[in-house]
């Protein structure tokens, strides 16, 4: 197993793309800290043998409670081996109707979040340690959900800046940006959204979390020892090809 003992902690672990990672990272042999500001449905009532992952209620906007969770970790196991900042918002207001309150919440989750996991878990890293920051092809591409699109390119921005920053302590940084994945992140997207972008995926379907969770087992291996500020795309082909205008001219109003 690729990732035996590695202390290794997920956001957003709850549901979805965040709790199949969860999953592939324990099946490696990770020692799992499983957070989110959910409630879990309980890995450890599955029936399939993860005692090695833990769950923790954590609110990645807020660094006291990031503080927290790395004196637990600190006493605990003395190391972190990989952080994957896969907590995120959707927000899909179109540009005149985004609100202020709605823009800070979303960069709010979806950067500073991020921010706050990385500073409070570099202290607790070693050589070899390794951060993955989950983007989006919304930051590949201009996108019609302004505070979003806005918000996955900051990511991908921290990413490139972290990746610099912290490769002479021999950690590396990289980003994943999956396109559309059937997750809990895209029920309230529009049909027309939906069905406008699955048109124009090569591959003629939505990705599955189980379709991305392979990808972050690699990056938090040995396996990918030379990978840093590396930018991954999973979608099907739809960045390969496509201009977003087709989908957001699908949505207007």
């Amino acid at each position: 197993m690729r990732l035996t003992d590695k202390v290794i902690v997920v956001t957003g672990a709850a549901r979805g793309q965040g709790a199949e990672e969860v999953r592939a990272l324990a099946a490696e042999g990770a020692r799992v800290i499983a957070t989110d500001v959910l409630d879990f449905e309980g890995f450890d009532d599955e029936g399939q043998g993860w005692d090695t992952v833990v769950e923790r209620r954590l609110d990645v906007t807020d660094a006291a409670g990031w503080a927290a969770l790395a004196d637990e970790l600190r006493t605990t196991y003395g190391r972190v081996d990989g952080l994957v900042n896969n907590a995120g918002v959707a927000a899909r207001e179109r540009l005149p109707h985004v609100s202020l309150d709605a823009w800070q919440r979303t960069f709010d989750i979806n950067v500073t979040g991020p921010l706050l996991g990385i500073q409070a878990m570099v202290p607790l890293m070693s050589a070899g340690a390794s951060i993955v920051n989950i983007c989006s092809v919304a930051a590949v591409s201009g996108h019609a959900a302004a505070a979003y699109t806005a918000s996955k390119w900051a990511l991908r921005g921290l990413t490139r800046s972290a990746s610099l920053e912290l490769g002479e302590q021999g950690i590396r940084v990289n980003a994943v940006m999956p396109g559309l994945i059937d997750t809990p992140l895209m029920a309230n997207a529009s049909p027309a959204f939906a069905d406008a972008a699955l048109s124009e995926i090569p591959l003629g379907r939505v990705g599955l979390p189980a379709d991305i969770a392979p990808t972050i087992v690699f990056l938090l291996s040995e396996d990918s020892a030379y990978y840093n500020g590396a930018e991954l795309v999973i979608d099907g082909g739809l960045t390969a090809h496509v201009s977003h205008k087709h989908i957001a001219d699908a949505t207007r109003p």
